[in-house]
């Protein structure tokens, strides 16, 4: 029998990525001749830098100890390998034990056949010796056997951890669908730049804490803490040359550096989870780690984090999006992340773990290094840096100073004379976005708006009276003046056409860039589309009603109806509401929605989006609201339920439905843009309805008076 002075041939598999994390660890364990391959490293070493693997390796998931490897051109010769070995030196009859395998390259192709002639080999000899043998148990078996099989060579091993080490002990549950493993999260803390020599000065922060995994781990370092202690099962505990007095003394020993690490002065570990569900896994995990009054965890939106300490490191493992539907959003929370980071956490250090290498770059953040990593099969990156003060970007329009060229004159001039007027007030406004010609001129039967640096043009149907191309030569002035008069690149203006539309026509793609841009409105960042869709995702002449809505929802419950993008959800939000719900039939602008939530930092249960026919939703939701946003189509066809709206025919049904659900002391605001719209008279017997269209039309829409119509309405 083996003694504990004796060296072995130990291996330690770890997720790829991790070997030279592990590498480090085994050699400071006492390990020699310390190898590295993808996902293992192998070394020479006694049984206490075995037991110490198993008690302290934050990174590794399994220990392995060799006893044989031998040639293994088949079944048969794997069969006599392993009766080589002295199976009664490791195991007794009255214990129970498991066979595992993997193959690589072999022309043993099936690992199940493989194991079992193992199994068999290890019974006979059993059986042969004792007369008896040991039973085999897939779960916690007194030894678990690793038979590793590459081209015609095996290797016998025992798995001295017997589980995966990455199981603390301390995780009930996890926080998300996939939450980080726990040798994942250590690592990833790590290679962040925190450890154990941490100032108590620096706070630690995860704004998207999940199940507090990062911070968990956090806290075994920084309290040198073995990740091993609370675990309560080993893979040796069966094992006949386990040396019990050697675990015993790593043991005390862990305790006692456990004990010490906690009486040191600790820094603040803080984190946030826009999910209440997250927030009770994650204190509840904390809680089982027993570091409930060293971590703490707030319910908190991304949009809502304000500097929490003069220095510190940030670790966070924002959503990744797998699913195809969510990547979007997703892409969106991590603008979100890098530029909430350069204002609020300027001169921190940053540790950003993502599935997505362009995701790191959309944070706009000069990264110093790159750790490639796994989470599982998915291929990460942790991005790590330091967050510098975000300066804000400013756009300026500069017009020509000299006249445009002679074709189309008249509309330069009037284009020109308008946009002087319009680009002050709108810098007096702080307004990015706006209309700086509406179809002023009846030979120029265009609108062109504003959208910070780029420039959206629609040409509206000429008149059957007008020759075609006539019409075309005059948009063709129309460009060239535009062009001139505001410097642009043709790449930064976009072209429209505007017919009277058919049903969901005006809805429908209109090119296949499908390229978003970023504007901003207010205090909100917006998602606006100049080429897939007639309108870009903000209805320009409702600007006043959303700003409203941002002053209005402090504190309240936000209901939006036909949210198409969920503009004005996004100002609700911005604007401090409690909670948010987004009603659109459409699958794509609810996306476009929770894109336009995410870019801003907002998301979860919080901030629910339901995509659903809005009167039958009406119909059964039992909620109430405080502030209401009613902005329905002229006209709409559901093919699916057989269903027509019409706002003039069913705006009553449609306010009176919405008003049941409209809180006590609640607003409703409801708009149209049907132009010969007449607001049914019963409606201001049951309600208090005060029209507030002049209000709420722009400035920069004010000769086109009836573009909407608008009320709010009260109980």
């Amino acid at each position: 029998m083996e003694n504990k002075n004796s060296i072995y041939t130990l291996t330690a598999s770890c997720a790829a990525g991790l070997e030279e994390l592990v590498g480090q660890e085994v050699y400071d364990f006492g390990g020699t001749e310390v190898d590295q391959a993808r996902g293992l490293v192998t070394w020479q070493a006694d049984l206490e830098s075995a037991y110490r693997t198993c008690l302290w390796s934050r990174y590794a998931s399994r220990v392995f100890i060799k006893l044989r490897d031998f040639p293994a051109p088949n079944e048969d010769a794997l069969y006599e390998g392993a009766l080589q070995v002295n199976w009664v030196e490791h195991l007794d009859t009255g214990c129970t034990f498991a066979v595992d395998c993997s193959i690589s390259h072999s022309a043993i192709s099936h690992s199940g056949f493989a194991a079992l002639r193992v199994k068999d080999a290890l019974v006979d000899q059993f059986r042969e010796k004792l007369g008896i043998r040991p039973s085999v148990s897939v779960v916690r078996p007194s030894i678990r056997i690793r038979v590793y099989i590459h081209k015609d060579h095996a290797t016998l091993s025992l798995d001295l951890s017997g589980e995966s080490l990455h199981r603390r002990g301390y995780r009930r549950e996890g926080g998300s669908l996939a939450p980080l493993k726990e040798s994942l999260a250590a690592a990833i803390v790590s290679l962040a730049g925190w450890s154990p020599e941490t100032g108590s000065d620096i706070m630690l922060l995860d704004p998207m804490c999940g199940s507090g995994t990062l911070l968990i781990e956090a806290a075994l370092i920084y309290g040198d803490a073995a990740p091993g202690l609370s675990r309560s099962y080993f893979g040796f505990s069966g094992w006949k040359q386990h040396d019990k007095e050697l675990w015993s003394s790593l043991v005390d020993e862990a305790v006692e550096r456990e004990e010490a690490g906690l009486e040191r002065e600790w820094p603040m570990l803080l984190g946030y989870d826009a999910d209440p569900r997250a927030v009770a896994v994650a204190r509840n995990n904390i809680e089982h780690a027993c570091y409930e009054d060293k971590i703490v965890i707030k319910q908190g939106q991304l949009a809502q984090l304000r500097r929490p300490a003069a220095q510190g490191i940030m670790i966070v493992n924002p959503p990744y999006g797998e699913r195809i539907s969510e990547a979007d959003e997703a892409e969106q929370l991590h603008r979100a992340l890098g530029r909430i980071c350069k204002k609020e956490l300027s001169g921190w250090q940053l540790g950003v773990f993502t599935s997505n290498p362009d995701f790191g770059d959309r944070m706009g953040i000069k990264w110093e290094r790159t750790h490639r990593l796994y989470n599982g099969s998915i291929n990460c990156r942790l991005f790590c840096g330091v967050a510098s003060l975000l300066e804000e970007e400013t756009f300026e329009w500069h017009l020509a100073v000299e006249p445009g060229p002679d074709e189309g004159i008249e509309f330069g001039n009037r284009l020109r004379k308008n946009s002087k007027k319009s680009l002050k007030w709108a810098r007096r406004e702080g307004l990015n976005c706006f209309r700086v010609y509406d179809r002023d001129l009846p030979d120029y039967n265009v609108s062109v708006d504003l959208y910070e640096k780029w420039i959206h043009v629609q040409e509206y149907a000429a008149p059957d009276t007008v020759d075609e191309k006539v019409a075309q030569c005059r948009f063709q002035q129309t460009l060239h003046q535009i062009r001139h008069l505001f410097g642009v690149r043709r790449d930064r203006v976009f072209l429209k056409k505007r017919r009277r539309q058919k049903g969901k026509a005006q809805y429908q793609k209109q090119g296949s860039r499908k390229k978003m841009h970023t504007v901003r409105e207010g205090d909100c960042f917006l998602l606006v589309n100049f080429t897939d869709y007639l309108d870009t995702g903000i209805f320009l002449d409702h600007r006043n009603i959303r700003l409203r809505i941002a002053r209005e929802a402090t504190g309240k419950r936000f209901l939006n109806l036909f949210a198409y993008t969920g503009t004005a959800t996004v100002h609700a939000a911005v604007g401090g509401a409690e909670s948010t719900t987004t009603v659109d039939l459409s699958a794509n602008y609810l996306k476009w929605a929770r894109m336009n939530l995410a870019l801003n930092g907002f998301g979860g249960l919080a901030h629910e989006t339901v995509q659903r026919d809005c009167l039958e939703w009406l119909a059964e939701d039992r909620h109430e609201y405080d502030l209401i946003f009613v902005d329905p189509p002229t006209f709409s066809n559901t093919k699916k339920a057989g269903r027509v709206f019409d706002v003039q025919r069913d705006h009553r049904l449609l306010i009176e439905k919405a008003m049941a659900r409209l809180a006590e002391g609640g607003l409703l605001i409801f708009s149209t843009n049907f132009r010969r719209f007449k607001m049914d008279e019963s409606i201001e017997k049951y309600y208090s309805v005060r029209n507030i269209s002049r209000d709420t039309i722009p400035v920069d829409f004010a000769r086109n008076s009836r573009i909407h119509h608008c009320w709010e309405i009260r109980r």
